[in-house]
């Protein structure tokens, strides 16, 4: 393992608290800024007259830009105070999502989302880079447990509200979730100048040199290329076939479009609740031994949804929310593993090339399952049980590949 590299940053926990929900607010503002645009997909059809494809386009500007602008960002980010450097980012990140809010037409809100998709990906992995820097790694799972407890709340409470402003703010429509997104970043962006202490140690072992070479090592290290192939398969797990998971239950399953919602919203509460819990078991039990059983268990409702049919919605939402329990449960020891893999002084340039894993994994899952799932003329979807199969073998792959990840965090 390597030597404690956190620094001494809180004065009480309290202050801790306060630093960690700050970091937790960016979270939930910039994965609320992606997620919103999948439930506004019909409104966007209607408001600015284009097709599905189109659409999916203007999703994939987001995820892309992300995965592209997390590339860019190994050149810089480990030569800047974290602070001021989080802090601006995120600035560039509420003027990219207001844009959205005031994009005239199809072309400019493109151009706004991948903006938006370019700073929130760094500052995806850049929090979390943050973590690793300011926590000691006995305590990091139940601090990324808190900070990633983000997704979950969006799910529960950020979704349903930014979907409520835009049904019932007529003259906004659309527009309306991206304001409030906006002004929610404010609020915390105040939070985080006020209680984001300077964090500088990484300063003190900057290198000098090429930097596009120290770049290039740092990515082709063979123990830096298992844990973005970790990274990689972890998502591919997930997101093959999350994105499917609604039209299966309406066009399959029988689930009535109403209850669709509720399917998440229970998913979500859970998962808020368990983060914390499994983080605190991953600082107890050890990360790798957590995981594992996580991978292992996710593989049960992950199969069933796959290959659910016709069946009652209390068994539906049993399984459903086990499934985004199970699932978003695994990144936590993961990502507390993966950040201890290098030195602070190179943390944020690798901890910046697995978020573009990240998103370029999840993308590319997206992808492939809408090649393999079909819809038949009478709406019904097929194939989607082989993609639960594809999902299934990876997930089995990261249960392998994680003692390997550990393996390398005891040389580092």
């Amino acid at each position: 393992m390597s030597k404690p590299d956190s620094q001494n940053l809180f004065q009480s926990s309290r202050h801790e608290r306060f630093f960690l929900l700050a970091l937790a607010g960016i979270q939930f503002t910039h994965i609320l800024d992606f997620m919103i645009m999948m439930p506004l997909g019909p409104q966007f059809i209607a408001a600015l007259s284009i097709n599905t494809h189109e659409f999916g386009l203007l999703l994939s500007s987001y995820t892309f830009a992300a995965a592209i602008a997390g590339i860019f960002a190994t050149y810089y980010i480990d030569r800047f105070e974290r602070r001021q450097l989080l802090l601006r980012l995120y600035v560039y990140f509420i003027i990219a999502t207001v844009a959205c809010a005031f994009a005239p037409n199809y072309h400019m809100l493109f151009i706004a989302r991948a903006c938006a998709g370019a700073f929130g990906g760094i500052l995806g992995s850049f929090v979390q880079t943050i973590v690793a820097d300011s926590i000691p790694f006995e305590r990091r799972g139940k601090a990324l447990g808190t900070v990633m407890a983000a997704f979950s709340v969006s799910t529960v409470a950020g979704v349903p509200l930014s979907l409520f402003l835009a049904n019932h703010i007529s003259f906004l429509g659309w527009r309306a979730p991206f304001l409030f997104i906006g002004l929610v970043s404010i609020v915390i962006l105040l939070i985080g100048y006020r209680n984001i202490p300077k964090i500088a140690g990484h300063l003190h072992h900057v290198q000098e040199g090429n930097r596009f070479k120290q770049i290039y090592e740092i990515a082709i290290a063979h123990h830096h290329a298992r844990a973005f192939l970790f990274m990689g398969l972890i998502m591919i797990t997930g997101f093959s076939v999350i994105p499917y998971i609604a039209l299966y239950l309406t066009s399959n399953v029988g689930v009535a479009n109403s209850y669709i919602s509720l399917i998440y919203l229970c998913g979500g509460i859970a998962t808020l609740m368990s983060s914390r819990l499994i983080g605190h078991m991953a600082d107890k039990y050890g990360k790798v031994k957590v995981f594992r059983v996580l991978a292992i268990i996710s593989l049960i409702p992950l199969l069933v949804t796959t290959n659910l049919v016709p069946v009652p919605l209390w068994v539906v939402l049993i399984n459903s929310t086990s499934f985004f329990i199970l699932i978003s449960g695994r990144m936590i020891p993961a990502m507390a593993i993966v950040s201890q893999l290098v030195e602070p002084k190179i943390r944020g340039t690798f901890m910046s090339l697995v978020g573009s894993t990240q998103m370029l994994a999840s993308g590319i899952a997206s992808v492939l399952a809408g090649l393999v799932v079909t819809i038949t003329p009478d709406g019904k979807m097929e194939h989607y049980s082989l993609v639960g199969y594809g999902a299934a073998a990876c997930g089995l792959l990261t249960f392998w590949l994680v003692g390997y990840i550990h393996s390398d965090t005891k040389k580092s």
